[in-house]
């Protein structure tokens, strides 16, 4: 049973992958709005007819390129990168990466939106490690050639685009080349403050083919991983442990009697459940492990410690003594701390990893609290069940006239009181027969 279950995950996984590489493939063209800005029309669309357009996976981005080689063996690229922006203060970020898809490392442009001023300001950004470490982020020279740098911000449409042109060295390859982008909304001076911690920020980088428009979504991909390490989690910690736990305490003794059942299905849902959520939590682990420079702590120390506790329940049944051991007791109450601390615990780091992957997160929440409800209604039908039959059976345990122990004892009381009557005329036969026997010795003693 667990070969084959372990087929289907790995077969299954295979699928879920097949389909990231494959979607992650696709062309969305732009917007008509973004079409139709003038950066676009004067300086991408007019100057070179191989201008491609597309739209990015996150952030509502949207990039426009062309290119051509130079005399010098250099690549030269026109970008135009722009997206919505309706607030007073924010700032726009794009930039190539000659190592990885990451922003460590990279050679970025940022434009900045200051209130109350109609052109945004632009310049050129090193993404070193301090700046992950919140260091201060200030304009710096960059190892690529810029010119033309230029930013607009159409508040009748609401975009908020950059413009520049790059040379690049033989170090970049324009067949996979790794750009990343960034959207933040607060700003001092010509410093971009942090941006928000969702996944979408996170997942804001792909390698870019710019001679077909194709890409590997390193985001995407991410993005189906996630999924995968979601379900296995809310299936094997969040539904199949409480199930186990609904199994022990409703279906040992009482109100139901599955002897030995109540064991067999309560360990399979047990191993199962550790088995998925296992694959799930190692999962999150490479995950996790892809993102040292951006984690969720609250998500990895909850996860962590979920494994750890279901680990050592799995090893409880290894080690449950019998029910002569005098250490029983001790072992039950291990046993049954650990198994409600993990109810209490599980759900909050469902909800936290929910919470994640705002603003994709509804059909997730709402399908855990349909789980939840269904459990929550189970439980609630064998308490009332079991509450019912336990004062069913106390209040006719004190009901007279249905042979009850009270009435078994008074039955048992009034038939010894009839017999003694009968016993004491047998003694009283017995005994007038006695003097009998008396009066018959009376004559041989007066003839003596």
């Amino acid at each position: 049973m667990h070969s084959s279950t372990l087929h289907m995950i790995f077969i299954l996984a295979l699928f879920t992958l097949a389909c990231a590489a494959f979607s992650s493939s696709r062309f969305h063209p732009c917007s008509d709005d973004f079409l139709g800005i003038d950066t676009y029309l004067e300086m991408m669309k007019e100057r070179n007819n191989t201008t491609k357009c597309k739209k990015l996976s996150t952030l509502q981005a949207q990039f426009a390129w062309n290119y051509y080689k130079t005399s010098h063996n250099q690549t030269q690229i026109n970008v135009l990168i722009g997206t919505k922006l309706i607030t007073d203060m924010g700032w726009l970020a794009w930039g190539v990466n000659p190592d990885q898809p990451q922003m460590v490392g990279t050679s970025a442009i940022i434009a900045i939106k200051v209130p109350n001023q109609n052109t945004p300001v632009v310049n050129t950004y090193s993404i070193t490690k301090d700046t992950k470490r919140h260091c201060a982020l200030k304009p710096s020279e960059i190892n690529v050639t810029v010119q033309n740098m230029r930013a607009q911000h159409r508040i009748e449409i609401g975009f908020f685009t950059i413009f520049a042109t790059l040379l690049l060295h033989e170090k970049y390859n324009i067949s996979s080349l790794n750009h990343v982008w960034q959207v933040g909304y607060f700003a001092e001076g010509l410093e971009p403050k942090m941006h928000s911690t969702s996944l979408q920020n996170f997942d804001s980088k792909e390698v870019l083919d710019m001679q077909t428009g194709h890409c590997q979504d390193v985001g995407h991909n991410r993005h189906h991983l996630r999924k995968i390490h979601g379900v296995l989690n809310i299936i094997g910690w969040g539904t199949l442990l409480p199930i186990g736990v609904i199994i022990a305490r409703y279906f040992r003794q009482f109100p139901f009697k599955l002897e030995p059942w109540w064991f067999t299905f309560h360990y399979s849902c047990q191993a199962l459940g550790y088995f998925l959520g296992s694959i799930g939590w190692g999962l999150g682990l490479l995950l996790g492990h892809e993102s040292k420079y951006y984690s969720f702590h609250t998500h990895r120390v909850l996860g962590i410690s979920i494994f750890g506790f279901t680990t050592l329940q799995m090893l409880a049944f290894r080690l449950k003594p019998t029910r002569e051991d005098e250490y029983r007791k001790h072992w039950n109450v291990y046993h049954h701390f650990l198994g409600y601390s993990l109810l209490v615990m599980i759900p909050v780091n469902i909800y936290q990893g929910i919470k994640i992957l705002k603003p994709d997160n509804r059909i997730w929440k709402w399908a855990y609290n349909g789980i939840l409800v269904l459990l929550a209604m189970a439980v609630l039908a064998f308490e009332i069940y079991s509450w019912n039959k336990f004062l069913r059976s106390k209040y006719d345990g004190s009901k007279p006239g249905n042979g009850r122990p009270s009435e078994q004892k008074t039955g048992q009381a009034s038939r010894s009181n009839v017999s003694h009557p009968e016993q004491k005329l047998d003694q009283a036969s017995r005994n007038s027969s006695k003097p009998d026997q008396g009066t018959s010795k009376e004559p041989a003693v007066s003839k003596s």
